[in-house]
């Protein structure tokens, strides 16, 4: 059973900074489970406020509904005590709630509820989709907005009106008047995460309304230049914050954006660097070449 109850889970997740592991895969891309469970408790020793098991950067989107619930067992028997554990939910609506009530089980604290797969659709149907996966489970929801689900305002203020277990939403498409809108309608009703590739990027104009956490993928192979970019953040210190996007983040992202999928191809090559493999990606995705690679080491050297 989960450690907290929605609205602790979303205190917790917004004191601090957010990690989302990769999940590990051998050679032959089966998913190497020991290697998987030693990381979440590595990671765990630098403390950061929640786990978001096989989430994005976790390759939700390439594991099967059983890996799923392998990662998020995993994730909840290795996290230490008192760090909560965000389990994925997604594609179409009886396919998320299948995974939400499995995370349940597992004693996951809470749902991301991600984008269901290909179908686009209204905002009356997304707020059904939600709606149901919201009263099949009695963990605390939060919702990505990004893709083919992008919430507007009045969609997540009526669901927030129906779904009391509806505790957070998640930005994947930077579109700051549309989430100024969101924050200006609902206030303080949910917890607001930065969700956009490398949110490190969007960090400080996204904490001036209110987004008070992000979830960092870089936080997987530099926890502690994570952290400290973090603190640099809410503290409001823009040279520091400057200082470290023109050593390191920017650097990193022209190379993210060479192809797409390197939003996740480049963290694990991050990992392979740090000399914590977590094997390849999973198909479509492609792995850095090795030039890539070499540029990448490079880079992390300087911070690590």
């Amino acid at each position: 059973m989960p450690q907290f109850s929605p609205e602790e889970a979303a205190r917790k997740m917004g004191s601090g900074l957010l990690s989302f592991p990769v999940t590990h895969f051998r050679d032959d891309f089966s998913f190497d489970e020991a290697a998987y469970r030693e990381n979440i408790g590595w990671v765990g020793e630098f403390a950061p406020a929640g786990l978001f098991a096989a989430g994005g950067t976790g390759e939700f989107f390439s594991l099967t509904h059983e890996e799923v619930g392998r990662v998020v067992t995993a994730t909840v028997q290795e996290a230490p005590e008192g760090l909560p554990v965000i389990a994925p939910a997604g594609g179409g609506t009886f396919h998320a709630i299948a995974l939400a009530q499995q995370a349940e089980t597992s004693g996951a604290d809470a749902i991301l509820l991600l984008p269901p797969y290909l179908t686009e659709a209204s905002q009356a149907g997304l707020a059904a989709h939600v709606t149901a996966v919201c009263r099949a489970t009695t963990l605390g929801v939060i919702l990505y907005s990004r893709a083919n689900a992008v919430y507007d305002e009045a969609t997540v203020a009526e669901l927030a009106d129906t779904c009391p277990n509806l505790i957070g939403f998640k930005d994947g498409v930077g579109d700051l008047e549309l989430m100024t809108r969101i924050r200006a309608r609902l206030g303080d009703r949910l917890l607001y995460v930065g969700g956009l590739p490398t949110a490190e990027m969007f960090a400080l104009p996204y904490l001036e309304m209110g987004v008070s956490t992000y979830s960092s993928a870089i936080f997987n192979f530099a926890p502690r230049f994570a952290l400290d970019f973090y603190d640099a953040v809410r503290a409001h210190d823009t040279e520091q914050v400057f200082r470290r996007l023109n050593d390191f983040v920017l650097p990193y992202c022209a190379i993210r954006r060479r192809q797409p999928g390197y939003a996740v191809s480049i963290v694990k090559a991050g990992m392979r660097v740090i000399g914590r493999p977590a094997g390849p990606v999973r198909t479509p995705l492609t792995d850095l070449t090795a030039a890539e690679l070499a540029e990448l080491t490079d880079l992390i050297k300087k911070v690590v």
